[in-house]
């Protein structure tokens, strides 16, 4: 692909802040994080609407990082590999997160549950999942509390996610997340 075949895409999908495709480290979210602040301020966006842009950067970016599952080319170690894109939806008023990466079929099992429980929320349920989860420690792991999903579905205005099968053992796992353009 050209460079302005690029360009042209990322021209008529509206104003992107960012777009990253590759191996993730916590350099990098950082770095990111730090690019998409100075983005937030440059474009005048409402301070919660940027907050909560900045946080679901995040939990999306460290739960590819933690929990891709394509093997590298020796098929031992993980490559924590991943795609996302933060932008500007100008025809529908709406800022986006969006990330796609290879998960193993066991583990989408399990994402699949979790998921389906907090679209089938409200923000006040959410907040009360999240609270309760937070005090229990009932979904804590190794990587973190377990408990992501929950509090980007409290920041977004709408989620939407989706596993498509690359072989018998892994698929990929999209997910975005909208926020409502706000106004101060």
């Amino acid at each position: 692909m050209q460079i302005s075949q690029l360009e042209t895409i990322l021209d008529d999908d509206g104003i992107i802040f960012l777009t990253y495709g590759g191996l993730l480290t916590q350099a990098l979210i950082v770095g990111m994080t730090e690019a998409l602040e100075k983005e937030s301020k440059t474009h005048d966006l409402n301070k919660k609407v940027a907050h909560n842009l900045l946080t679901i950067f995040i939990e999306l970016s460290q739960n590819m990082m933690n929990y891709s599952k394509k093997s590298n080319m020796s098929g031992n170690a993980i490559d924590s590999k991943g795609l996302i894109i933060v932008g500007l939806d100008k025809d529908a008023n709406e800022y986006y997160v969006f990330s796609r990466n290879i998960v193993n079929i066991n583990d989408s099992e399990k994402i699949i549950p979790k998921i389906k429980q907090v679209l089938s929320l409200d923000k006040a349920a959410l907040k009360l999942l999240y609270r309760e989860l937070r005090k229990s420690g009932r979904e804590k792991h190794e990587k973190g509390a377990g408990i992501g999903f929950v509090e980007i579905a409290k920041r977004c205005d709408s989620m939407e996610c989706d596993f498509t099968d690359i072989n018998d053992e892994t698929q990929y796992f999209s997910l975005k997340a909208t926020i409502h353009n706000v106004k101060d």
